[in-house]
């Protein structure tokens, strides 16, 4: 039996491109992804074709409202921003807390499942600078869960993977094509219209576009 792993996956390149990784590294796939409150559902349209494509073992859609909460542009009525020039400010599509809530039910699963690993498609260099996407934090969320589940205390620790937090935009699209993803089934907008055309102007979009830009200079 291979070893298992649950893989967050959004529907988004990124996500996509991590199930595949984690596919030729052996694992057998167990696809999470969540229904939060996010202004469209279209990402999860993708995440099943992705999900089906790749060849994962189960695909679950958890039920979240992180709209009781609000406070971010995905979960609210603030307005999307558009052409937004690339700072260090954290821009209103940042929801709080939100790969934490993510991997804790990702850890959760992992635990029944008896997994050996989770998978997370996180990147810290083409990104819109949002604080849970960076190295420290996978680190310290490693660190939390061998200290908070049964798993890690009798020593059978779930390692946390993160393969693309390091990678620019257009590696991992290189990297993805290589793997044989289809990005023609992704979704990365953060505001498309319902038939799932992406907007083309939110920092989703922009930088999906510099990404294949680079990638096939």
């Amino acid at each position: 039996m291979p070893d298992r792993a649950v893989i967050l996956l959004s529907g988004g390149l990124d996500s996509a491109t991590t199930l595949a990784i984690a596919k030729t590294e052996g694992f057998a796939c167990y696809a999470l992804s969540f229904r939060y409150g996010q202004r469209h559902s279209v990402e999860l349209d993708a995440a099943r074709r992705v999900a089906k494509h790749l060849g994962a073992t189960e695909h679950v859609i958890l039920d979240i409202d992180l709209r009781h909460f609000g406070g971010s542009a995905l979960t609210s009525d603030i307005p999307v921003p558009r052409n937004r020039p690339q700072d260090d400010t954290i821009p209103v599509t940042y929801v709080p807390a939100r790969n934490t809530i993510f991997l804790s039910f990702a850890l959760a699963w992992a635990e029944v499942l008896g997994a050996q690993a989770i998978f997370i498609g996180v990147n810290a260099l083409d990104y819109s600078g949002y604080p849970d996407c960076r190295p420290e934090y996978i680190a310290a969320f490693q660190q939390m869960a061998r200290l908070a589940t049964k798993a890690g205390v009798e020593g059978s620790s779930i390692t946390i993977h993160a393969p693309l937090v390091q990678m620019t935009k257009a590696q991992i699209i290189r990297k993805g094509l290589e793997l044989g993803v289809d990005f023609d089934m992704t979704l990365s907008c953060y505001d498309p219209a319902s038939d799932g055309t992406p907007c083309e102007h939110c920092d989703a979009c922009q930088l999906r576009a510099k990404g294949f830009a680079e990638a096939t200079a």
